[in-house]
């Protein structure tokens, strides 16, 4: 499956900011870096101000503006071509229309046609991540003229394996990409470039508990260290 990703146009389309690395930012390295692909990041979300108990974007104006910084220091660990970066509003995906997100990823692969997309596991339990998934498999319907060919998913750590063990929405990959050790550093680093995201060990979003679910992820397939997807859709 990695040889058929080679070369291609990529776009990865996630929710909030950071949502870019922490699933699939050490594959993306290693897509950019050695095998020549060219790999846009959609945010969708502002990622802040459900800090509040009501949205506020005023109240945060600052952190806002120093969280859109934060992205283009990241992106640049990992080396995506661009980035485009929205403002819906953070854990509340749901209380807008699905349309108006399903636009945005309309334009953007009108804009970018890409060959291959990757986005949010559906079955995460933040619904912004939800919400990402559905406007892409809706914005991707497998017609006659789609070049989108390629959806897969990856999981957020914090988002994907906090679901309830009785949810029948279970990330179960089948498909690994093995990554360096290099890749996992690049990766770590985009994420402690984000002031508001980071976090200290145990939690999954700590520079030690990314490298402990990579080596997880790789041992369960006989490698140093893997990232994990599930392949929802692949049309030769």
């Amino acid at each position: 499956m990695l040889e058929s990703l080679k070369n291609k146009k990529i776009l990865v389309v996630v929710a909030h900011p950071d949502d870019e690395l922490l699933g699939l930012g050490a594959s993306m390295h290693l897509l950019i870096k050695k095998h020549n692909c060219k790999i846009r990041a959609v945010i969708l979300g502002e990622g802040i101000t459900s800090r509040s108990d009501q949205r506020d974007a005023e109240k945060w104006k600052d952190e806002l503006k120093q969280h859109k910084q934060n992205i283009e220091d990241a992106i640049s660990q990992i080396g995506y071509e661009s980035v485009g970066i929205y403002d819906f509003p953070d854990n509340r995906f749901d209380s807008i229309a699905l349309l108006d997100i399903i636009k945005v990823v309309e334009k953007e692969k009108a804009d970018f046609d890409p060959e291959i997309i990757f986005t949010h596991h559906g079955g995460d339990v933040n619904v912004d991540h939800q919400r990402t998934f559905e406007a892409v498999i809706t914005a991707t319907r497998p017609m006659e003229h789609e070049k989108a060919k390629t959806i897969i998913t990856f999981e957020t750590p914090s988002g994907t394996e906090w679901r309830a063990s009785s949810d029948p929405r279970h990330f179960i990959p089948n498909f690994y990409i093995s990554v360096s050790e290099e890749d996992i550093e690049a990766k770590i680093r985009g994420m402690e470039s984000y002031k508001f995201e980071k976090r200290e060990f145990p939690h999954p979003r700590s520079p030690k508990a990314l490298t402990i679910l990579a080596q997880q992820r790789g041992i369960s397939v006989g490698r140093t260290y893997a990232e994990a997807f599930c392949i929802v859709r692949n049309v030769d």
